[in-house]
């Protein structure tokens, strides 16, 4: 379970946090790891805007070991693809997916079990060849 990053809104609504069960309802989703101190981090982000918008998959965002006000300044300054966002202040949730650094991606099936996962900072090549097939085969998988 990942809580609502404080004060993290997108407009005026609140965005919220997500848990296990966001992830198991039925419909494939993508959960990134991602923190505003982290150069690769920005690099990627306008892939995941654009894979939001290519394949309309629900993105999934883990802020990881990083100030609130940071945070939101990072997703005003290069835009919101994440349907909810959690903050990891502690480390305790990387640990528990397994998350070897920043940024790292994982694509979920709609039960919840992660069918693809990608250490490092997505590439276009990558975001084509993998990330996308995996959404697409998740989604066909329902």
């Amino acid at each position: 379970e990942f809580a609502a990053i404080e004060g993290l809104m997108d407009g005026r609504t609140q965005i919220k946090g997500f848990s296990q069960a966001d992830l198991a309802d039925g419909q494939p989703s993508v959960v990134n790891f991602w923190a505003s101190w982290c150069g690769p981090c920005v690099q990627e982000h306008p892939l995941l805007v654009a894979l939001k918008v290519k394949t309309g998959v629900r993105i999934f965002g883990v802020n990881y070991k990083d100030q609130p006000v940071a945070a939101r300044r990072f997703l005003g300054r290069y835009g919101n693809p994440y349907t909810a966002v959690g903050a990891d202040n502690s480390g305790r949730g990387a640990i528990e997916w397994g998350v070897y650094g920043m940024p790292e991606t994982f694509v979920i099936n709609g039960q919840g079990i992660v069918v693809y996962k990608h250490v490092g900072p997505i590439s276009l090549e990558t975001l084509e060849a993998k990330i996308i097939p995996a959404v697409e085969a998740a989604k066909a998988a329902k």
